[in-house]
């Protein structure tokens, strides 16, 4: 099904692209995130995978959104990268970082997490654009 030259088919594969990208992510940095957070053990709740598997839902229907406003014949691969990395940039790198600046974050922890959500966004916007 395609509305407005997006396939709907592609936000949830895009979705499930960046939790895998995420699982990987965080498991081979989990002692450097662990660290930087301050904690010695993970979370073993499953509420925070599930949120953040609709998390990555809405974010991969609001840049569809965005690609699709390209206009028509815009929605390729390049385009979707593109868009990701400006969005990213844009609204998540800086949120990252004003977010953990005011508790008095370590530095490290909004690294770890702002390239976690750049992977994310490149990821879904290479997804959206291919299909």
């Amino acid at each position: 099904m395609t509305v407005a030259a997006i396939n709907y088919w592609s936000i949830p594969l895009a979705a499930i692209a960046a939790f895998v990208w995420g699982a990987a992510y965080y498991m081979t940095l989990s002692k450097q995130w662990l660290a930087a957070v301050g904690r010695t053990e993970p979370n073993k709740s499953p509420a925070p995978f599930i949120l953040s598997f609709v998390a990555l839902l809405v974010m991969a229907f609001v840049l569809s959104g965005a690609i699709a406003h390209l206009g028509p014949g815009q929605v390729t691969i390049k385009n979707g990268i593109i868009s990701g990395l400006i969005l990213w940039a844009g609204f998540v790198l800086t949120t990252v970082f004003v977010n953990n600046a005011y508790p008095g974050r370590k530095c490290m922890l909004s690294i770890i997490d702002s390239i976690h959500w750049l992977g994310v966004l490149v990821i879904q916007g290479a997804v959206i654009g291919a299909l």
